[in-house]
């Protein structure tokens, strides 16, 4: 199933300090995802986890790619 996830940029906490991210929802569960960095290997890695954590064999997307 094809599962739309809202993305957005925060500033995430680091050991040193705060550092730029991204946070993934589901918009299904509304589980979340983090990782460090902003780019699209940031937001892929949301993905995969989230996929990782999920008993089902969904395909994760950004909801902003529908537009």
């Amino acid at each position: 199933m094809r599962v739309p996830c809202s993305v957005e940029y925060r500033e995430l906490q680091g050991e040193h300090g705060m550092i730029d991210g991204v946070v993934v929802t589901c918009s299904r569960c509304e589980k979340q995802t983090e990782s460090f960095g902003t780019g699209e290997g940031s937001i892929k890695r949301c993905f995969v986890l989230l996929k990782e954590d999920c008993d089902e064999r969904n395909y994760y997307y950004s909801s902003e790619d529908d537009d």
